[in-house]
């Protein structure tokens, strides 16, 4: 069986999606699964043992420039690839749709226009299947998969998961460091914590902390940080294979609801995200180890408030209090 998955962007997104790929080949140990993705995102995908092959589209440059010419050598890139039995559609928008359209297949599967913000999209596939938009994204992708393959993932298998990436152990273990990674960074500025109550957290406990940035804007907030609180190790730019590198070695990843803490997950590693402008009971599984804390303000999942700044309402002392039952205990 050959399997295409579509799933464009973005980074937490992707990872969180990778849940399925394991439950597909423990089913089909001899599928084929492709994973179609934009190219910034692609090293995302890089390492996971249940992927056979990575195509990277550029989307967001045809997009920027509304070039013609580019978007037909898109279009007929994609016709020219090896036929799929099945092409699944994961992230529900009108340009996945179109991805999963042009790409040649038996069947196109996705969800249907009542759980999808688009609901156009749903116009492209073979199927579409009901799950609801709000419900817990893990969730979403499980269910969808049940239904096309006719499994049974439930909660049990969830928790359960292997880690989503394979690693050179000996590699790992020379750069092993221990550290609390605390993420200062996301896709807007809303879902950030506020420096200065990482700067409480860390000025708290006797663990090393290390600042992970990676745009201008975050390396400023790192410097800041390790101002306010200098036991606290100031990271280099990290690609996004040191970035996994990096979690992989942690102790715990602290931050919002964003990519790197959602890899964290992912690895089954400890990690704490910080929830305020978007739902942690949708964005978050939890576990013993991966455990969120929210605001109280309260979010509706059909249409995030960007200018929500309610996750600096969030005390220091309630992720300090996380910290000890997680790795403190």
């Amino acid at each position: 069986m050959k399997i295409a998955i579509v799933r464009l962007s973005a980074m937490g997104d992707i990872i969180q999606s990778m849940i399925i790929l394991q439950f597909i080949k423990n089913q089909f140990p001899d599928a084929k699964i492709d994973w179609f993705v934009e190219n910034q995102f692609g090293d995302l995908l890089e390492k996971n043992q249940d992927i056979d092959k990575i195509y990277t589209i550029n989307l967001k440059e045809i997009k920027k420039t509304k070039s013609i010419v580019k978007f037909v050598k898109l279009f007929w890139f994609l016709r020219r690839v090896e036929p799929y039995d099945i092409v699944i559609d994961l992230q529900g928008l009108i340009k996945s749709a179109l991805i999963s359209r042009f790409i040649p297949a038996t069947k196109r599967y996705g969800f249907d226009k009542s759980s999808t913000r688009e609901k156009l999209a749903s116009f492209f596939y073979t199927k579409g299947f009901t799950v609801a938009y709000d419900e817990n994204v893990i969730i979403r992708y499980t269910k969808l998969i049940n239904r096309i393959f006719n499994l049974n993932i439930d909660t049990k298998a969830i928790l359960n998961k292997k880690c989503f990436y394979s690693f050179d152990q000996q590699k790992i273990n020379k750069y092993k460091t221990g550290s609390v990674l605390l993420i200062l960074g996301a896709s807007f500025d809303s879902k950030i914590y506020p420096v200065e109550s990482y700067a409480k957290i860390a000025n708290s406990l006797n663990l090393e902390f290390k600042a992970i940035w990676h745009t201008k804007e975050e390396k400023k907030l790192a410097k800041k940080l390790i101002r306010l609180a200098p036991n606290v190790i100031f990271s280099k730019k990290l690609s996004i294979n040191e970035l996994k590198n990096e979690i992989y070695n942690s102790k715990l990843v602290i931050g919002g609801d964003t990519g790197p803490t959602h890899m964290a997950w992912a690895m089954n590693k400890p990690s704490i995200t910080i929830f305020g402008s978007t739902p942690s009971e949708r964005n978050s599984f939890e576990t013993k180890i991966n455990l969120s804390v929210s605001s109280k303000k309260s979010v509706n999942p059909f249409k995030i408030d960007k200018t929500d700044y309610s996750i600096r309402q969030i005390q220091p002392e309630k992720v300090i209090d996380l910290i000890k039952l997680i790795i403190l205990k």
